[in-house]
């Protein structure tokens, strides 16, 4: 039975002067429960967790390379890109470690559609308890073809829901600088890159890492979605991921160069992610292909230190515009938020760097 507060009549009240009414959240062990990973899926979040951090420890010359929508909106357009990517993935898996980017949080600037866990109808009905099954079993259907998914974790609660089936977890510019977010990262059991700030600063995105992988307190919810005081041990797999920001790009080998001295400088491991998209592209999703082309190139004369690509892609080029309720009018597999390239592109861009992996081991 769910329950509402109206907090209407507490007018008197010192208190919820704002808050239009308060409604319980589903726990995140019934919807762990409803939706369990079988072996199969528990076996690609393990390994993909395992191949990403031996990667990132230079253990493994592989680049990594975490590739999908902007953000999640229609499940079976989803699964259809994952089932391409799948078999992509397989092709190329001697040079490429590819995690399909499954982001279900979408942070705004400004006002716009918060994702898919938020507003799964795409209708303004923020049908939470819904969208969190949802989302859950999406992930779980992507695992089971043996590709490893990656999330950005905006909202703290949102990972008791969903983090245990993630092998790549990310923090996005607007949150980079967060303690709330670092601590977070801290607790969290798979690598996390956190982005360099929307202005282009990366020394935040250090300072996150070095913050995320030491040990905190803080208070949080646990799988019964209690109030409680978790204790973390510090990730030692966080990463900085430069994307850009206002000042424009700094995908160019003397950040990266600037970057790895900074990280060496705080005795932390030196490795990047490079963000094709965003500030690296000026927000120009074609111009994805130009930031690829010249990483691919770099990686041919065998520059070290870049572990892995970050890049927008989905079945249709370009994005549309949502109109809330009208879900149906949508373009089949084109972004409702930031403009990807298409699959065919993404395909050709995939080969180009597994050849440059290629030709920087040899």
């Amino acid at each position: 039975m769910t329950v509402t507060i109206d907090t209407t009549a507490a007018s008197d009240s010192l208190d919820d002067q704002r808050t239009v009414s308060i409604s319980p959240l589903v726990s995140p062990a019934t919807v762990r429960a409803q939706h369990a990973p079988d072996e199969v899926a528990a076996a690609t979040v393990r390994t993909g967790r395992a191949d990403t951090i031996n990667i990132l420890n230079g253990d493994d010359d592989r680049l990594i390379v975490v590739v999908g929508p902007c953000s999640v909106h229609d499940p079976e357009a989803a699964m259809d890109y994952a089932r391409r990517l799948a078999a992509k993935a397989e092709e190329l898996r001697d040079d490429l470690h590819i995690v399909m980017r499954v982001y279900f949080e979408k942070p705004r600037t400004t006002l716009g559609w918060k994702g898919l866990l938020n507003d799964p109808h795409l209708d303004g009905t923020f049908d939470i308890n819904t969208g969190l099954g949802i989302g859950r079993k999406l992930l779980l259907d992507v695992s089971s073809l043996g590709l490893p998914v990656g999330c950005e974790f905006l909202d703290p609660i949102m990972p008791q829901y969903i983090a245990d089936l993630v092998s790549y977890g990310a923090i996005g510019a607007r949150t980079a600088a967060s303690q709330v977010h670092r601590q977070l990262c801290s607790a969290l059991s798979m690598p996390v890159g956190i982005k360099n700030s929307t202005e282009g600063d990366v020394q935040v995105a250090v300072d996150g890492t070095r913050a995320a992988a030491a040990s905190h307190v803080f208070p949080g919810t646990d799988l019964d979605g209690q109030a409680a005081l978790i204790r973390t041990a510090g990730n030692p797999d966080c990463h900085v991921i430069l994307r850009g920001g206002s000042d424009g790009p700094n995908y160019d080998a003397e950040t990266v160069a600037d970057t790895l001295a900074r990280l060496r400088k705080s005795n932390l491991p030196e490795r990047v992610v490079i963000d094709a998209s965003h500030g690296n592209s000026s927000k120009d999703h074609e111009r994805q292909v130009v930031v690829l082309d010249d990483i691919a190139r770099r990686l041919t004369e065998g520059e070290q230190g870049i572990a892995g690509v970050m890049l927008e892609s989905f079945i249709e080029a370009g994005r549309q515009d949502l109109t809330l309720g009208k879900a149906d009018e949508l373009t089949y597999g084109q972004s409702i938020t930031d403009a990807c390239i298409d699959w065919s592109t993404t395909a050709a861009q995939l080969d180009r760097l597994a050849q440059a992996v290629a030709a920087r081991r040899g």
